[in-house]
């Protein structure tokens, strides 16, 4: 290759002057939000060219859009300004992550209503191989994880792992994880929201990949998670004869294997019945937003709802 080959390639892998000062721009958007600098920000977005690179990525390392460094600093006053002037609300960075994902990864519960409001998917990118439910789940931010149910995110979001790789994993979603955390209220948010009591992949296929598929009472038996779980899962309608209760030198007669025992030989109460056959006649998404509107009284409500 000649001297004026690589010049040639040089001069083509170099910015065009437009291209540049875009990127210094972006950068100086970066920046101004990094340090929650809202008044330059205003400032800045109130000139063309900067609005036009308000979706840009740029830094060291992983270049990021200011809306998602607002995001994970959970610098609200620069993430609301950059929203209003045409930050794109979902748009990921190169691990395919939005916004939203970080400010739950975060923690900064201002910056997940905000993103939500403005219609940011819930559920965050199909890309990612995690999500803002399992997040939040795994976290135990329960105020977090019920904005994201509220707005109709996924309650049995499965792990994103291959079909050939399919194994007890891909049983193991948000409930499990709040469970095997110690996030009671966690776990009781997901059952209130609709999430299935005995898998958390209700997906056919992908189940009968799965030679011995555990529900979640199971593991919450194994890994001695407690009797609040296990009657949890039992009054949200638990199938009590799947899990194998062995009852041998390691196994602990403990509290939570005595209930499940006793709901075995003890029929259900009338209520607990009819509450169960409503709850499963209801629609999956958001069953306690359902169950408010109907025309009933509040002490009705809250039995419905599982709420004391």
């Amino acid at each position: 290759m000649s001297l004026m080959d690589i010049s040639k390639i040089f001069s083509l892998l170099q910015p065009k002057e437009h291209e540049e000062e875009d990127t210094n721009c972006s950068q100086e958007l970066n920046q101004a939000v990094f340090k929650d600098d809202d008044k330059l920000l205003t400032d800045l977005v109130s000139q063309d060219r900067y609005r036009r690179c308000v979706n840009l990525r740029s830094g060291w390392g992983v270049p990021v859009t200011p809306l998602r460094t607002a995001a994970s600093q959970g610098h609200l006053r620069c993430l609301e300004l950059l929203l209003a002037h045409g930050a794109e609300v979902d748009s990921l960075d190169v691990k395919a992550q939005t916004p939203l994902f970080t400010a739950v990864a975060g923690k900064h519960l201002d910056c997940v209503v905000a993103l939500l409001k403005a219609g940011a998917d819930p559920n965050g990118s199909p890309y990612n191989n995690c999500s803002p439910v399992f997040t939040a789940a795994r976290e135990g931010d329960v105020d977090i994880l019920r904005e994201l149910l509220q707005h109709r995110a996924d309650v049995d979001v499965k792990p994103k792992i291959p079909d050939w790789a399919s194994n007890a994993m891909a049983c193991r979603g948000p409930l499990y994880i709040s469970a095997c955390y110690g996030h009671l209220e966690c776990f009781k948010l997901l059952l209130q929201h609709g999430a299935n009591p005995d898998y958390n992949c209700t997906e056919e296929k992908m189940l009968s990949r799965i030679k011995q598929p555990k529900t979640v009472l199971e593991m919450c038996l194994r890994y001695d998670c407690g009797p609040q779980y296990i009657q949890l899962l039992v009054d949200f309608g638990a199938n009590v004869y799947q899990p194998t209760v062995i009852a041998d030198k390691t196994t602990r007669q403990n509290e939570a294997v005595l209930l499940l025992l006793k709901e075995r030989v003890c029929p259900k109460t009338l209520m607990s019945q009819a509450r169960l056959s409503l709850w499963k006649f209801l629609p999956m998404e958001n069953k306690m937003c359902c169950i408010d509107c109907l025309d009933i009284p509040k002490i009705l409500k809250d039995y419905l709802n599982h709420v004391s």
